[in-house]
């Protein structure tokens, strides 16, 4: 099987310890560092803005995995590029010319993804599939960490994974939301290959530790 991908998200960490919690997940592991952007007007929260981004730049040896949950992120893809993000990955829904903010993520050498959330029908990728380097299913309700994982993503990311393979493209499928140990596989199973974890590390007591036993279960 190919190599899964571990993204933590620094939403669910100890923000007065940043720089060690970043440290010490890399350490443990981690592949991405996973930056959740909300706006409080697409999602019901606020999180953080380039400042944070740029910091955790400075910090961070692993690539860093910018998911802009915001209206209009056209607007805002290139600051965040410019703070540092390696990958950024923008709402079809929030997006009215999807085409163009995809296109000024790869002019400027970074890799563009597209996330749908969890009702938004896979149609939505019909057209923008070939220009994307990762498709990032949304498994709860975008806006909160800690939630639970909804059962019915396990089809959507089987036929996102199809729909990949039928593009002849290399995309990596991401999962966000509500991903724990315990549940990690079935996504796997379904077609992900890189899963971003929040409270399924943050929360727990040893990073490495967790991590290891996330890769023994998607059988790694």
């Amino acid at each position: 099987m190919n190599r899964v991908f571990i993204a933590p998200s620094i939403l669910s960490c100890n923000f007065l310890a940043l720089e060690k919690e970043i440290k010490d997940v890399e350490k443990a592991g981690a592949d991405l560092i996973h930056i959740d952007v909300m706006d409080g007007h697409f999602v019901p929260n606020i999180t953080i803005g380039p400042m944070i981004v740029e910091a955790v730049k400075r910090i961070a040896t692993k690539p860093l995995d910018v998911h802009l949950m915001i209206e209009n992120p056209a607007r805002y893809a290139e600051d965040f590029i410019a703070a540092g993000a390696d990958i950024v990955t923008v709402h079809v829904e929030a997006d009215y010319h999807l085409f163009r903010t995809v296109d000024v993520i790869k002019s400027m050498g970074k890799k563009a993804g597209v996330s749908l959330n969890p009702s938004t029908p896979l149609s939505k990728l019909d057209h923008i599939i070939r220009e994307v380097d990762m498709i990032l299913i949304m498994s709860v309700n975008p806006g909160f960490g800690g939630q639970q994982y909804i059962a019915a993503m396990d089809e959507k990311i089987k036929n996102t994974r199809q729909m990949i393979q039928e593009s002849g493209r290399s995309i990596d499928l991401e999962v966000d939301g509500g991903i724990k140990t315990e549940n990690a596989k079935r996504a796997v199973d379904a077609g992900a290959n890189i899963l971003v974890l929040g409270t399924g590390i943050f929360h727990t007591k040893d990073y490495k530790k967790t991590i290891e036993e996330v890769r023994k279960k998607v059988g790694e």
